[in-house]
């Protein structure tokens, strides 16, 4: 049996595991502090820890549970976009972005997706299986390692939990990476800083919304009516608009957190003005806690039946939304120069591979 990632324990799990091992308390607090802080790459660098405790590290956890490959993508604006190979063979991305207010990273959740979203990348490759949450902490950690060697004093500051799979179709791993990451005492990330997309698993949203931080919660909408969302989206068939939106009122009433509607916008097929109405009156009771975020589409070549929407239509839509009293804005592109959808580097890497071995 293949040892866990260290980075998979909260502070609390981590104080539990030395005290079931004979270790003090304190313990615990130092491990964190070279795991976070100082970010060691090794468990012998761990200087102060005494050695039979180093030992008992090494016999049961690793630091390292992935490589990155040798094609990572840079683009034009610095997005950097990594393809890691996990243990098991399989590969996942992670991407670097750069804002004005920090750095970003976009985190995978699954090797694959199941959701089935016709217009999306990620879901060309069934999912595999779920990631631990220490290989979801681990993504991040990689990055800011790479961040410490350039040595320009980069701290990674915000995290949107976007990349490959439906994280609350992996919930548990999900909420203890959360909790990991925000640590005061780790990467101090502040839950506010911290984004969680989903596509609609209704009775997650009902679960996220007792979790005690003040994470921030995207939903892949996408179409404002059922006959159009359960063309593109496989998902509403089982949780239709309305089971969505009485959750998106519970998660509301619960928490007073704004919730973010993403809206990928396809030409011909969901940017008319029509939906733009139809997404404004849907939205009308909340819209005091809703903001849409329209996506402009990255074109998948599996899925060239999808092309992006001109620009006049995009404003246009955004005006109405604006017109009708809803809070909107257009995302920024990152990337638009490498493989900017999410799940086109992997999906091409595997079927180089399958190209070679089939010779």
């Amino acid at each position: 049996m293949e040892k866990p990632s260290i980075y998979g324990l909260t502070l609390d799990q981590l104080t539990t595991w030395f005290l079931e091992h004979g270790e003090k308390k304190f313990r615990a607090a130092q491990v964190w502090d070279w795991l976070y802080v100082k970010r060691v790459g090794t468990f012998s660098e761990m200087t102060n820890i005494a050695k039979k405790s180093i030992q008992l590290l090494e016999d049961n956890f690793v630091l390292h549970t992935m490589e990155e490959t040798t094609i990572a993508q840079v683009s034009a604006d610095q997005t950097i976009k990594y393809l890691f190979r996990l243990r098991d063979g399989n590969l996942i991305e992670t991407v670097l972005m750069r804002h004005e207010y920090g750095l970003s990273v976009c985190v995978t959740t699954q090797v694959g997706c199941n959701i089935g979203c016709t217009f999306c990348a990620s879901g060309l490759l069934k999912k595999n299986r779920d990631l631990s949450s220490g290989e979801i902490v681990e993504q991040i950690m990689n990055v800011q390692r790479h961040l410490d060697q350039e040595g320009k004093g980069e701290r990674v500051g915000h995290i949107v939990v976007m990349g490959i799979g439906e994280p609350f179709d992996n919930f548990d791993n999900l909420v203890n990476f959360l909790y990991i990451i925000n640590s005061q005492k780790g990467l101090a990330i502040g839950a506010r800083h911290i984004t969680v997309s989903t596509s609609g698993l209704v009775p997650k949203i009902y679960q996220f919304a007792d979790v005690d931080m003040q994470i921030n919660l995207a939903i892949s909408l996408h179409a404002p009516n059922n006959e159009l969302r359960s063309r593109i989206m496989k998902i509403n068939r089982a949780y239709p608009i309305e089971k969505l939106m009485e959750a998106v009122h519970f998660y509301l009433k619960k928490t007073n957190r704004r919730i973010t509607f993403e809206y990928i916008l396809l030409k011909s097929v969901n940017d008319h003005k029509k939906e733009a109405l139809e997404l404004a009156k849907l939205l009308a009771s909340i819209r005091h806690l809703a903001y849409v975020n329209l996506i402009p589409y990255n074109p998948v070549h599996e899925h060239d039946q999808y092309q992006r929407s001109d620009k006049e239509t995009v404003a246009a839509f955004l005006e109405t939304l604006k017109k009708n009293g809803i809070n909107a804005g257009i995302r920024r592109e990152f990337g638009t120069d490498i493989d900017a959808a999410c799940g086109q580097l992997r999906s091409k890497q595997i079927k180089k591979a399958k190209a070679r071995s089939a010779k």
